[in-house]
């Protein structure tokens, strides 16, 4: 049997309602929800507006491959935190920016990242470590779906100015 952690994701970007409805279907397949312990995923419960978090306790490896390779397939960004496996491996948190490498973190059980000194000796100063805890931080911009309400207003205030 695997190894199980609780695990929480927030995703971010902007996709078609076709690409939505695929990663909908993904999010449900891992078992996640929108709060611990709550219902099960389902297309509408994503609040409008905001990046879509998602939770999950007993997570298999404290991973949720399938998800996040589709993510990075669709230039979507994230942030995950998973907690750690006592004598197998520590709490983390993937960051990955719509592009690019995903980046891992040392973070603890509350998600504060953490640093040792290898990583003091590495990054050579103040700045960078300072530079280093700030990449971490990364916010994740909302996850618009096209037809999204927000969005038609917004074209239409648009339209009224450039009109």
């Amino acid at each position: 049997m695997a190894d199980r952690v609780s695990i929480s994701i927030t995703i971010g970007g902007r996709v078609s309602a076709d690409t939505y409805a695929l990663l909908a279907e993904i999010v449900a397949a891992e078992d996640l929800s929108t709060e611990w312990d709550g219902p099960a995923f389902e297309p509408g419960h994503r609040a409008i507006g905001d990046a879509l978090s998602l939770f999950a306790h007993e997570v298999a490896w404290g991973r949720v491959e399938r998800l996040e390779s589709f993510c990075a397939e669709h230039g979507l960004p994230f942030a995950r935190w998973s907690g750690g496996y006592p004598g197998e491996w520590s709490a983390e948190r993937i960051v990955f920016r719509g592009e690019g490498e995903l980046h891992s973190y040392i973070v603890d059980e509350n998600d504060r990242v953490m640093i040792d000194r290898h990583l003091v000796v590495d990054r050579g100063s103040v700045e960078t470590i300072l530079a280093y805890f700030d990449e971490a931080a990364f916010e994740v911009p909302p996850l618009i779906v096209e037809g999204d309400p927000e969005l038609a207003a917004a074209a239409d205030e648009g339209s009224d100015r450039h009109g």
